[in-house]
């Protein structure tokens, strides 16, 4: 009998340097995760006191694994992910069949699925109208889109105050101009001040937009409280826009867009429209196939105090077309595509999986384990 038990604790002490020698021979596999062996002692009966029952043994009672946070390295692949704290990758094999991984060891296949030994990286996909993630949809394998992301014209994103934003501060003790002098962009006699902006059509084509900012002559009669006067005018590409969304000169001669920008005593911008001011250009005065120009501008950012003219913010919601240029990931999961016309796209978001009981997951080989009864459902966030 005392022959049996030793070779009981000589195969206890195999299996944990079994597994020992697993661990070591995985130092360096990215995503693996170490195990224990655990021991039990061995008894014939359950009856008896302690006096007069001996044991027989030793057993590998379980192989526990541990799922404790790895260490975090940098690399040159932005599609290398790295988990930090609880939580599986969601893979999905071409068959439709689900496993769980903390191998961060991503790349594109020739499809564009961001993949893992074969396996896909599932995610939360994106609504590529809105650009809000379907949170709470089924994870689908994320796939890249290659084709061209497409041009978008000024004030075409259909938010909020979509289209173009200026900010700026006019001298307020600068010289007026009268009312009878005739504004041109040629001349600059005719206006204060100028700045520009670059703006899209449909098709992505760049347009130089041009404002020209002519302080008026207060009134003859001072309202109280105070406030004075600046007139914006524009042009487009070099010629003076007209506020029939022509350009340049027309006989009959047809006035040019004109905006008024009223400022109250402490210098900030008063009445001015919620919706932002109109700009317009037809078709026909670009005559390149695109739709025009139609927009709203919103001066509301601007300011008259007597400090130099300065302008502080100029932004736009137009592009041209662009092409996939480099890929991301950032913290929270998101997958990006950056574009060669600057811009970046939301393509999907990687989801986490966690267990309740991980150490029930049963091993897959290849850094992967797939759920069990004894390690409970998924719970996908």
């Amino acid at each position: 009998m005392g022959f049996q038990q030793g070779l009981s604790g000589l195969g206890a002490s195999a299996k944990s340097l079994d597994v020992i020698g697993n661990n070591v021979a995985n130092s360096s596999t990215v995503g693996f995760k170490g195990a224990r062996a655990e021991f039990a002692d061995i008894y014939a009966s359950t009856f008896g006191s302690s006096a007069n029952i001996a044991g027989i043994g030793a057993k590998n009672q379980t192989i526990a694994q541990q799922f404790g946070q790895g260490n975090t390295t940098s690399t040159n692949n932005p599609l290398d992910i790295a988990i930090t704290g609880n939580g599986f990758f969601r893979m999905q094999d071409p068959t439709g069949s689900i496993s769980y991984a903390r191998n961060g060891q991503f790349q594109l296949d020739k499809n564009g699925f961001i993949v893992n030994n074969a396996q896909n990286l599932t995610g939360w996909p994106v609504d590529q109208g809105t650009g809000l993630v379907l949170q709470g949809a089924t994870p689908q394998p994320i796939q890249l889109q290659f084709s061209n992301i497409g041009a978008r014209a000024t004030g075409g994103s259909g938010v909020t105050g979509a289209g173009l934003n200026l900010g700026l501060n006019l001298k307020a003790n600068d010289k007026v101009i009268p009312a009878t002098t005739i504004f041109s962009s040629t001349y600059p006699t005719t206006y204060n001040y100028s700045t520009s902006a670059t703006v899209y059509d449909s098709l992505g084509g760049t347009h130089t937009q041009t404002f020209y900012f002519r302080k008026d002559v207060p009134p003859a009669v001072p309202t109280v409280p105070p406030t004075s006067t600046w007139t914006v005018k524009y042009a487009l590409d070099g010629k003076d826009v007209n506020a029939n969304g022509t350009l340049g000169a027309q006989v009959p001669v047809v006035a040019p867009l004109s905006t008024a920008i009223t400022f109250d005593a402490t210098g900030r911008p008063i009445g001015l429209p919620v919706g932002g001011t109109a700009f317009n250009v037809t078709p026909a005065a670009i005559n390149n196939g695109s739709n025009g120009l139609t927009f709203q501008m919103f001066f509301d950012k601007s300011t008259q105090f007597g400090s130099p003219y300065a302008v502080s913010t100029l932004t736009q919601d137009g592009y041209t077309d662009g092409i996939l240029t480099g890929i991301s990931v950032n913290k929270d999961g998101m997958v990006q595509g950056r574009y060669s016309n600057g811009q970046t796209r939301n393509v999907a978001q990687v989801v986490l999986s966690s267990f309740t009981n991980p150490q029930g997951l049963q091993p897959l080989g290849d850094n992967r384990w797939a759920e069990s009864s004894a390690s409970g459902q998924p719970l996908t966030n």
